[in-house]
């Protein structure tokens, strides 16, 4: 039983699986059939009925038949093969022939593919073919008005474009004899070769419009402004040779020859029309000019600046010498009272040779000034540099001229410091004495023996001559550092002197009651008159605490309270 069940079972999977693979291959084949459809409604003879409006003639006519005879061969020899094959796709399913019916299916798309890009192929050139004859016949009517009205401005301005007009006129010749070609191209139904002859004469009447824009400025430029720039550069050269402006290293003669060659050109290039080779000439020129006119400023400012600032100049280098002279002076005395390391020393004569140089280097100028043999523009950038280098030797001057200052400043610093520091330890001894503190423990000894030590040391330094401030600095140092230690020891002492003998006294009250008490009280008074402070105050505390315990913190709370 149960193997009969199982037989059924797998003839019923048997039977759906080959419905649904059947069905999946009806769905592609339906498919394939949906798009031969899609591809048959493409509008083909409407396209092609357009073309019959036009003269059928020439390449029109070729083109005509080449896509009639194409469209005839998907009609009467492609689609019907096409059928075919969905028979036999169909035929295949339905004999459960699945891997061949795919086979036939893939032949279709193939062949659909085919047919539907030659489809396209013939749309797109009926849709160029109709559409040039559309646009030129739009266009060209633009085209005639844009040609009368070039031709009647050439006509009424002839006198505004000089020698230029013969070759404008030319020109728009030329746009006529290719009007001819497109009437000629139109009526042999050559659309296409007459859309490129559109094209053509937009372009070359786009091109002499823009000429007949542009040449009446460049003739502005060319006959008119420029010739009058260069003669007045001519005459301002001149008037400064007369003045006595060297001028040699500009070689103008030989650029004015250039530039007015180069003009002569562009002249004749205006006359052909050649209006972009021009443009970019002129503008040339013009930059060229503008560079001898900066030129020629260039030298009449700099002899300004020379005559105007040789005088202020040669004073500011005495000046120089003079503070440096006096520096010197200063160095020798600071020397006997401070030592200069040789750095600092090697830095004032580097300063003395730089001022000597400078002070040759502007006789020099001076000299080159008098002869008057080179330019004015040199001159005036070499007498730049020199008052730039005294600014700079001026900035080094006041820089050292500070660091003598500083020395002196610096030891009156330090002595002002040390004197604050010996009351300091003057104040250290009337707070000891002030507290009738019983004695002086061994270690506060030894840092009041240190810091009497320091300002020994600071008071010998600053006695030297010459006298190291570097030196100084750091005993000082150490000094401010050991005097500041000795008063916080001191305050800690005299304070701990005082809580020690407060909590003795507190604790006095529990001597006959705890014998451990009495014991660490007669240890902490001992301590006491030893001067060891701070252990006898720990170890009466300690005690006190034992039994009573918190009045330690209650002590210290109220003798903080006390204190403050």
């Amino acid at each position: 039983m149960e193997y009969i069940l199982g037989v059924i079972i797998l003839i019923l999977a048997l039977v759906i699986w080959s419905y649904l693979t059947k069905k999946k291959h009806f769905k592609e084949i339906d498919r394939l059939e949906a798009w031969k459809n899609e591809i048959m409604t493409s509008p083909v003879l409407e396209e092609l009925s357009k073309v019959k409006q036009l003269n059928m003639t020439g390449e029109t006519e070729v083109m005509f038949e080449r896509w009639r005879s194409e469209w005839d061969a998907i009609i009467t020899v492609h689609m019907p093969d096409v059928e075919e094959l969905f028979f036999d796709a169909e035929e295949y399913v339905d004999k459960f022939r699945l891997r061949r019916s795919k086979e036939v299916q893939q032949k279709v798309s193939v062949k659909l593919k085919e047919i539907e890009a030659t489809i396209q192929k013939i749309l797109a050139e009926l849709d160029d073919l109709v559409g040039s004859e559309e646009k030129n016949r739009v266009e060209i009517e633009e085209i005639k008005e844009k040609y009368r009205y070039l031709k009647k401005s050439l006509l009424a301005h002839r006198h505004t474009y000089g020698n230029a007009a013969d070759r404008l006129e030319a020109l728009l010749d030329e746009v006529t004899g290719i009007l001819q070609q497109y009437e000629t191209a139109t009526e042999n139904g050559n659309y296409l070769n007459a859309r490129e002859l559109v094209l053509l004469i937009k372009d070359k009447l786009a091109s002499v419009e823009h000429k007949m824009e542009m040449i009446p400025d460049l003739m502005a430029e060319g006959l008119v402004s420029l010739p009058n720039q260069l003669a007045e550069l001519k005459d301002g050269y001149l008037d400064m040779v007369n003045q006595g402006y060297p001028l040699e290293h500009l070689q103008f003669d030989k650029e004015i020859f250039q530039l007015e060659q180069e003009l002569e050109h562009y002249k004749a290039q205006i006359d052909v029309a050649e209006t972009e080779e021009v443009a970019k000439g002129i503008q040339d020129l013009n930059e060229s000019v503008n560079v001898l006119y900066d030129l020629l400023e260039k030298e009449v400012l700099s002899r300004q600046y020379v005559l105007e600032n040789k005088v202020k100049i040669n004073e500011q280098i005495q000046i120089l010498e003079y503070e440096n002279d006096k520096q010197k002076a200063e160095t020798v005395i600071v020397q006997h009272s401070y030592h200069l390391n040789e750095n600092e020393l090697e830095g004032q004569r580097k300063l003395e040779k730089h001022i000597q140089s400078l002070s040759k280097r502007f006789r020099l100028l001076s000299l080159k000034i008098a002869e008057n043999a080179s330019s004015n523009s040199v001159l005036g950038e070499e007498m730049q540099e020199i008052a730039d280098k005294i600014q700079h030797l001026k900035d080094e001057q006041v820089i050292f001229t500070g660091k003598l200052q500083a020395l002196r400043k610096d030891e009156m610093e330090a002595r002002e410091t040390l004197q604050e520091l010996r009351r300091k330890m003057s104040e250290t001894a009337r707070i000891i004495s002030k507290s009738n503190i019983p004695g002086l423990p061994e270690d506060y000894k030894a840092y009041l023996r240190e810091a009497k030590e320091s300002l020994a040391d600071v008071e010998d330094k600053l006695e030297e001559k010459p006298l190291d401030m570097a030196s100084v600095q750091i005993f000082l140092e150490k000094t401010v550092a050991s005097v500041g230690e000795l008063l916080e020891k001191t305050e800690t002492l005299i304070e701990k002197m005082y809580l020690a003998e407060k909590v003795i006294q507190y604790g006095n009250r529990y001597r006959s009651k705890y014998p451990s008490v009495a014991e660490a009280l007669r240890s902490a008074e001992e301590k006491f008159r030893d001067y060891e402070y701070e252990e006898a105050l720990n170890t009466a505390a300690t005690a006190i605490d034992k039994v009573e315990p918190g009045s330690l913190k209650r002590m210290n709370a109220d003798l903080e309270h006390i204190s403050s």
